[in-house]
Formats: C-alpha cells, structure tokens, sequence
C-alpha cells in the first residue's frame, strides 16, 4: 500500500499491506525483509478503491506517522539492533484520510468524507477537499486503539515453524482465539525487548475442532507475540485487543 524510507537514517526501507487475516507490515533491514503484522480497525477499508488510502509520512522532524486501516500508529524511520520496535498504536478512526502531512506547524489531514463515488452523488465537492487542521498531539484523543487479526485464517500451518510476530503493545486488554482441525498444542512466544529475543509464554493443548480461548491479564504487554504450532494441520489464531 505504501513504502517509506529515509536514505540518511538507517538505511531501513517500510512496506505495508493487507489481507484477509491482518495488516501486513515489512522492514528491508540490512538488505533483508522482515514480516510483522498489525492488527485492523475496520473492516470498512477492504474495498478495491480503498486501497491507495494508507499512508507513511514524516510528519515531525524523524518521526513517521503510519495510518492503515483505520488505525494511526507511532513508528521510527530506522531499526533499534537491526530490529522493529518502535511502532506504536495511536488511535483508530473512522475517517477516510487519503494523505496527510506537517503544514506551518500544524497537522492536516485530508478526508473524503462528502465527495462523488463514481458520479453516485454528483451535488458534492471534490476529492480531499475536506481538510483537517489540528496538532498531532489531538490524534491521541480521536479514538483508544482497538483492533483485531491474526497470522492464520483456516491456513495450513507447518509444525515448528513460528507464525509472522504479532504486534502486542499499546492495547489495554488482549485475548486469542484458536481452533486446530485436529490435536495440537501452540506455544506463544513474546519478544518483549524487541531485538528478537523470543521467549515461552505458555504452551495451549488443542483438541481437534474446539475453541479455546486466551486471555492475558489486563496491561501484560511485549513488543509482539508469535505462535509455534506442534502439528502440520489446519489452524486458526486471531488476537483482539480493546
């Protein structure tokens, strides 16, 4: 959906994307990708003309802004010890915002709110031109961050081989659902310094085709959190956080 890098910082070179199951999040480091996935906050931007809608800007001096699916997030322009740990939650919206940047101090936002879809309602103004101004600080208090996802949607997963890390910071109240098609355990793994280094939360024992449930206690947080499966089946893992 967009890429953003800053050629004297770093050197580390963002990509984000989406699909069925989660935000898709990437970082050319070192001349290798890393794969991380962010939650969504609407379903409301999965449609085709939507898409172009997700933006990377530097909107204070080294300090990027990321919007995608209505979630505004925190993130730096450059790796701390050749990792990715300095994304954020903000807020979530419902505005449609096709661009946005830093203008004489302030932050404005374009919005698409009252505009023509395809000449359907041909009686308002033009693309974008219902611009925001405010302060970055205001997007803290525009909505708390709330979303949902996971690595797998009724997927085939591997035994032993870990998922995309998740992100697991900057929500309040976290929970994941999981369903194997057959016996399985998953261990969740969180990396709480952000360098990579994972470590065992708790192993959960799946019987074939139930649900379980699990719910963290309310502020545990690690930068992300990744899931290991036992068995090579059909697998389920969707996190929500409120």
């Amino acid at each position: 959906m967009d890429v953003a890098a800053r050629q004297n910082m770093g050197n580390v070179m963002f990509a984000t994307g989406w699909d069925e199951r989660s935000v898709l999040f990437h970082a050319l480091v070192k001349g290798q990708w890393q794969n991380y996935r962010l939650p969504k906050a609407s379903h409301a931007f999965e449609q085709a003309w939507q898409t172009e809608w997700m933006r990377i800007r530097e909107v204070e001096t080294e300090h990027y802004l990321m919007d995608i699916h209505a979630m505004f997030y925190e993130l730096q322009p450059l790796a701390f010890e050749d990792h990715i740990w300095g994304v954020k939650p903000i807020c979530q919206h419902l505005r449609m915002i096709p661009d946005y940047c830093s203008f004489r101090g302030l932050f404005a936002a374009g919005g698409n709110e009252t505009t023509p879809n395809e000449d359907n309602n041909a009686v308002v103004g033009q693309p974008q031109s219902g611009i925001w101004f405010g302060k970055t600080d205001d997007l803290w208090s525009w909505g708390k961050p709330q979303g949902w996802g996971g690595p797998w949607r009724n997927d085939m997963v591997t035994a032993g081989k870990p998922s995309d890390p998740f992100l697991f910071t900057g929500f309040d109240k976290k929970m994941l659902h999981l369903v194997a098609e057959k016996a399985a355990s998953v261990e969740i793994e969180i990396d709480f310094l952000g360098n990579g280094t994972w470590v065992k939360y708790e192993t959960v024992k799946l019987s074939g085709g139930e649900y379980h449930p699990v719910i963290f206690p309310e502020g545990f947080s690690a930068h992300w959190c990744r899931l290991t499966p036992s068995a090579s089946c059909k697998m389920t893992a969707e996190f929500m956080f409120t």
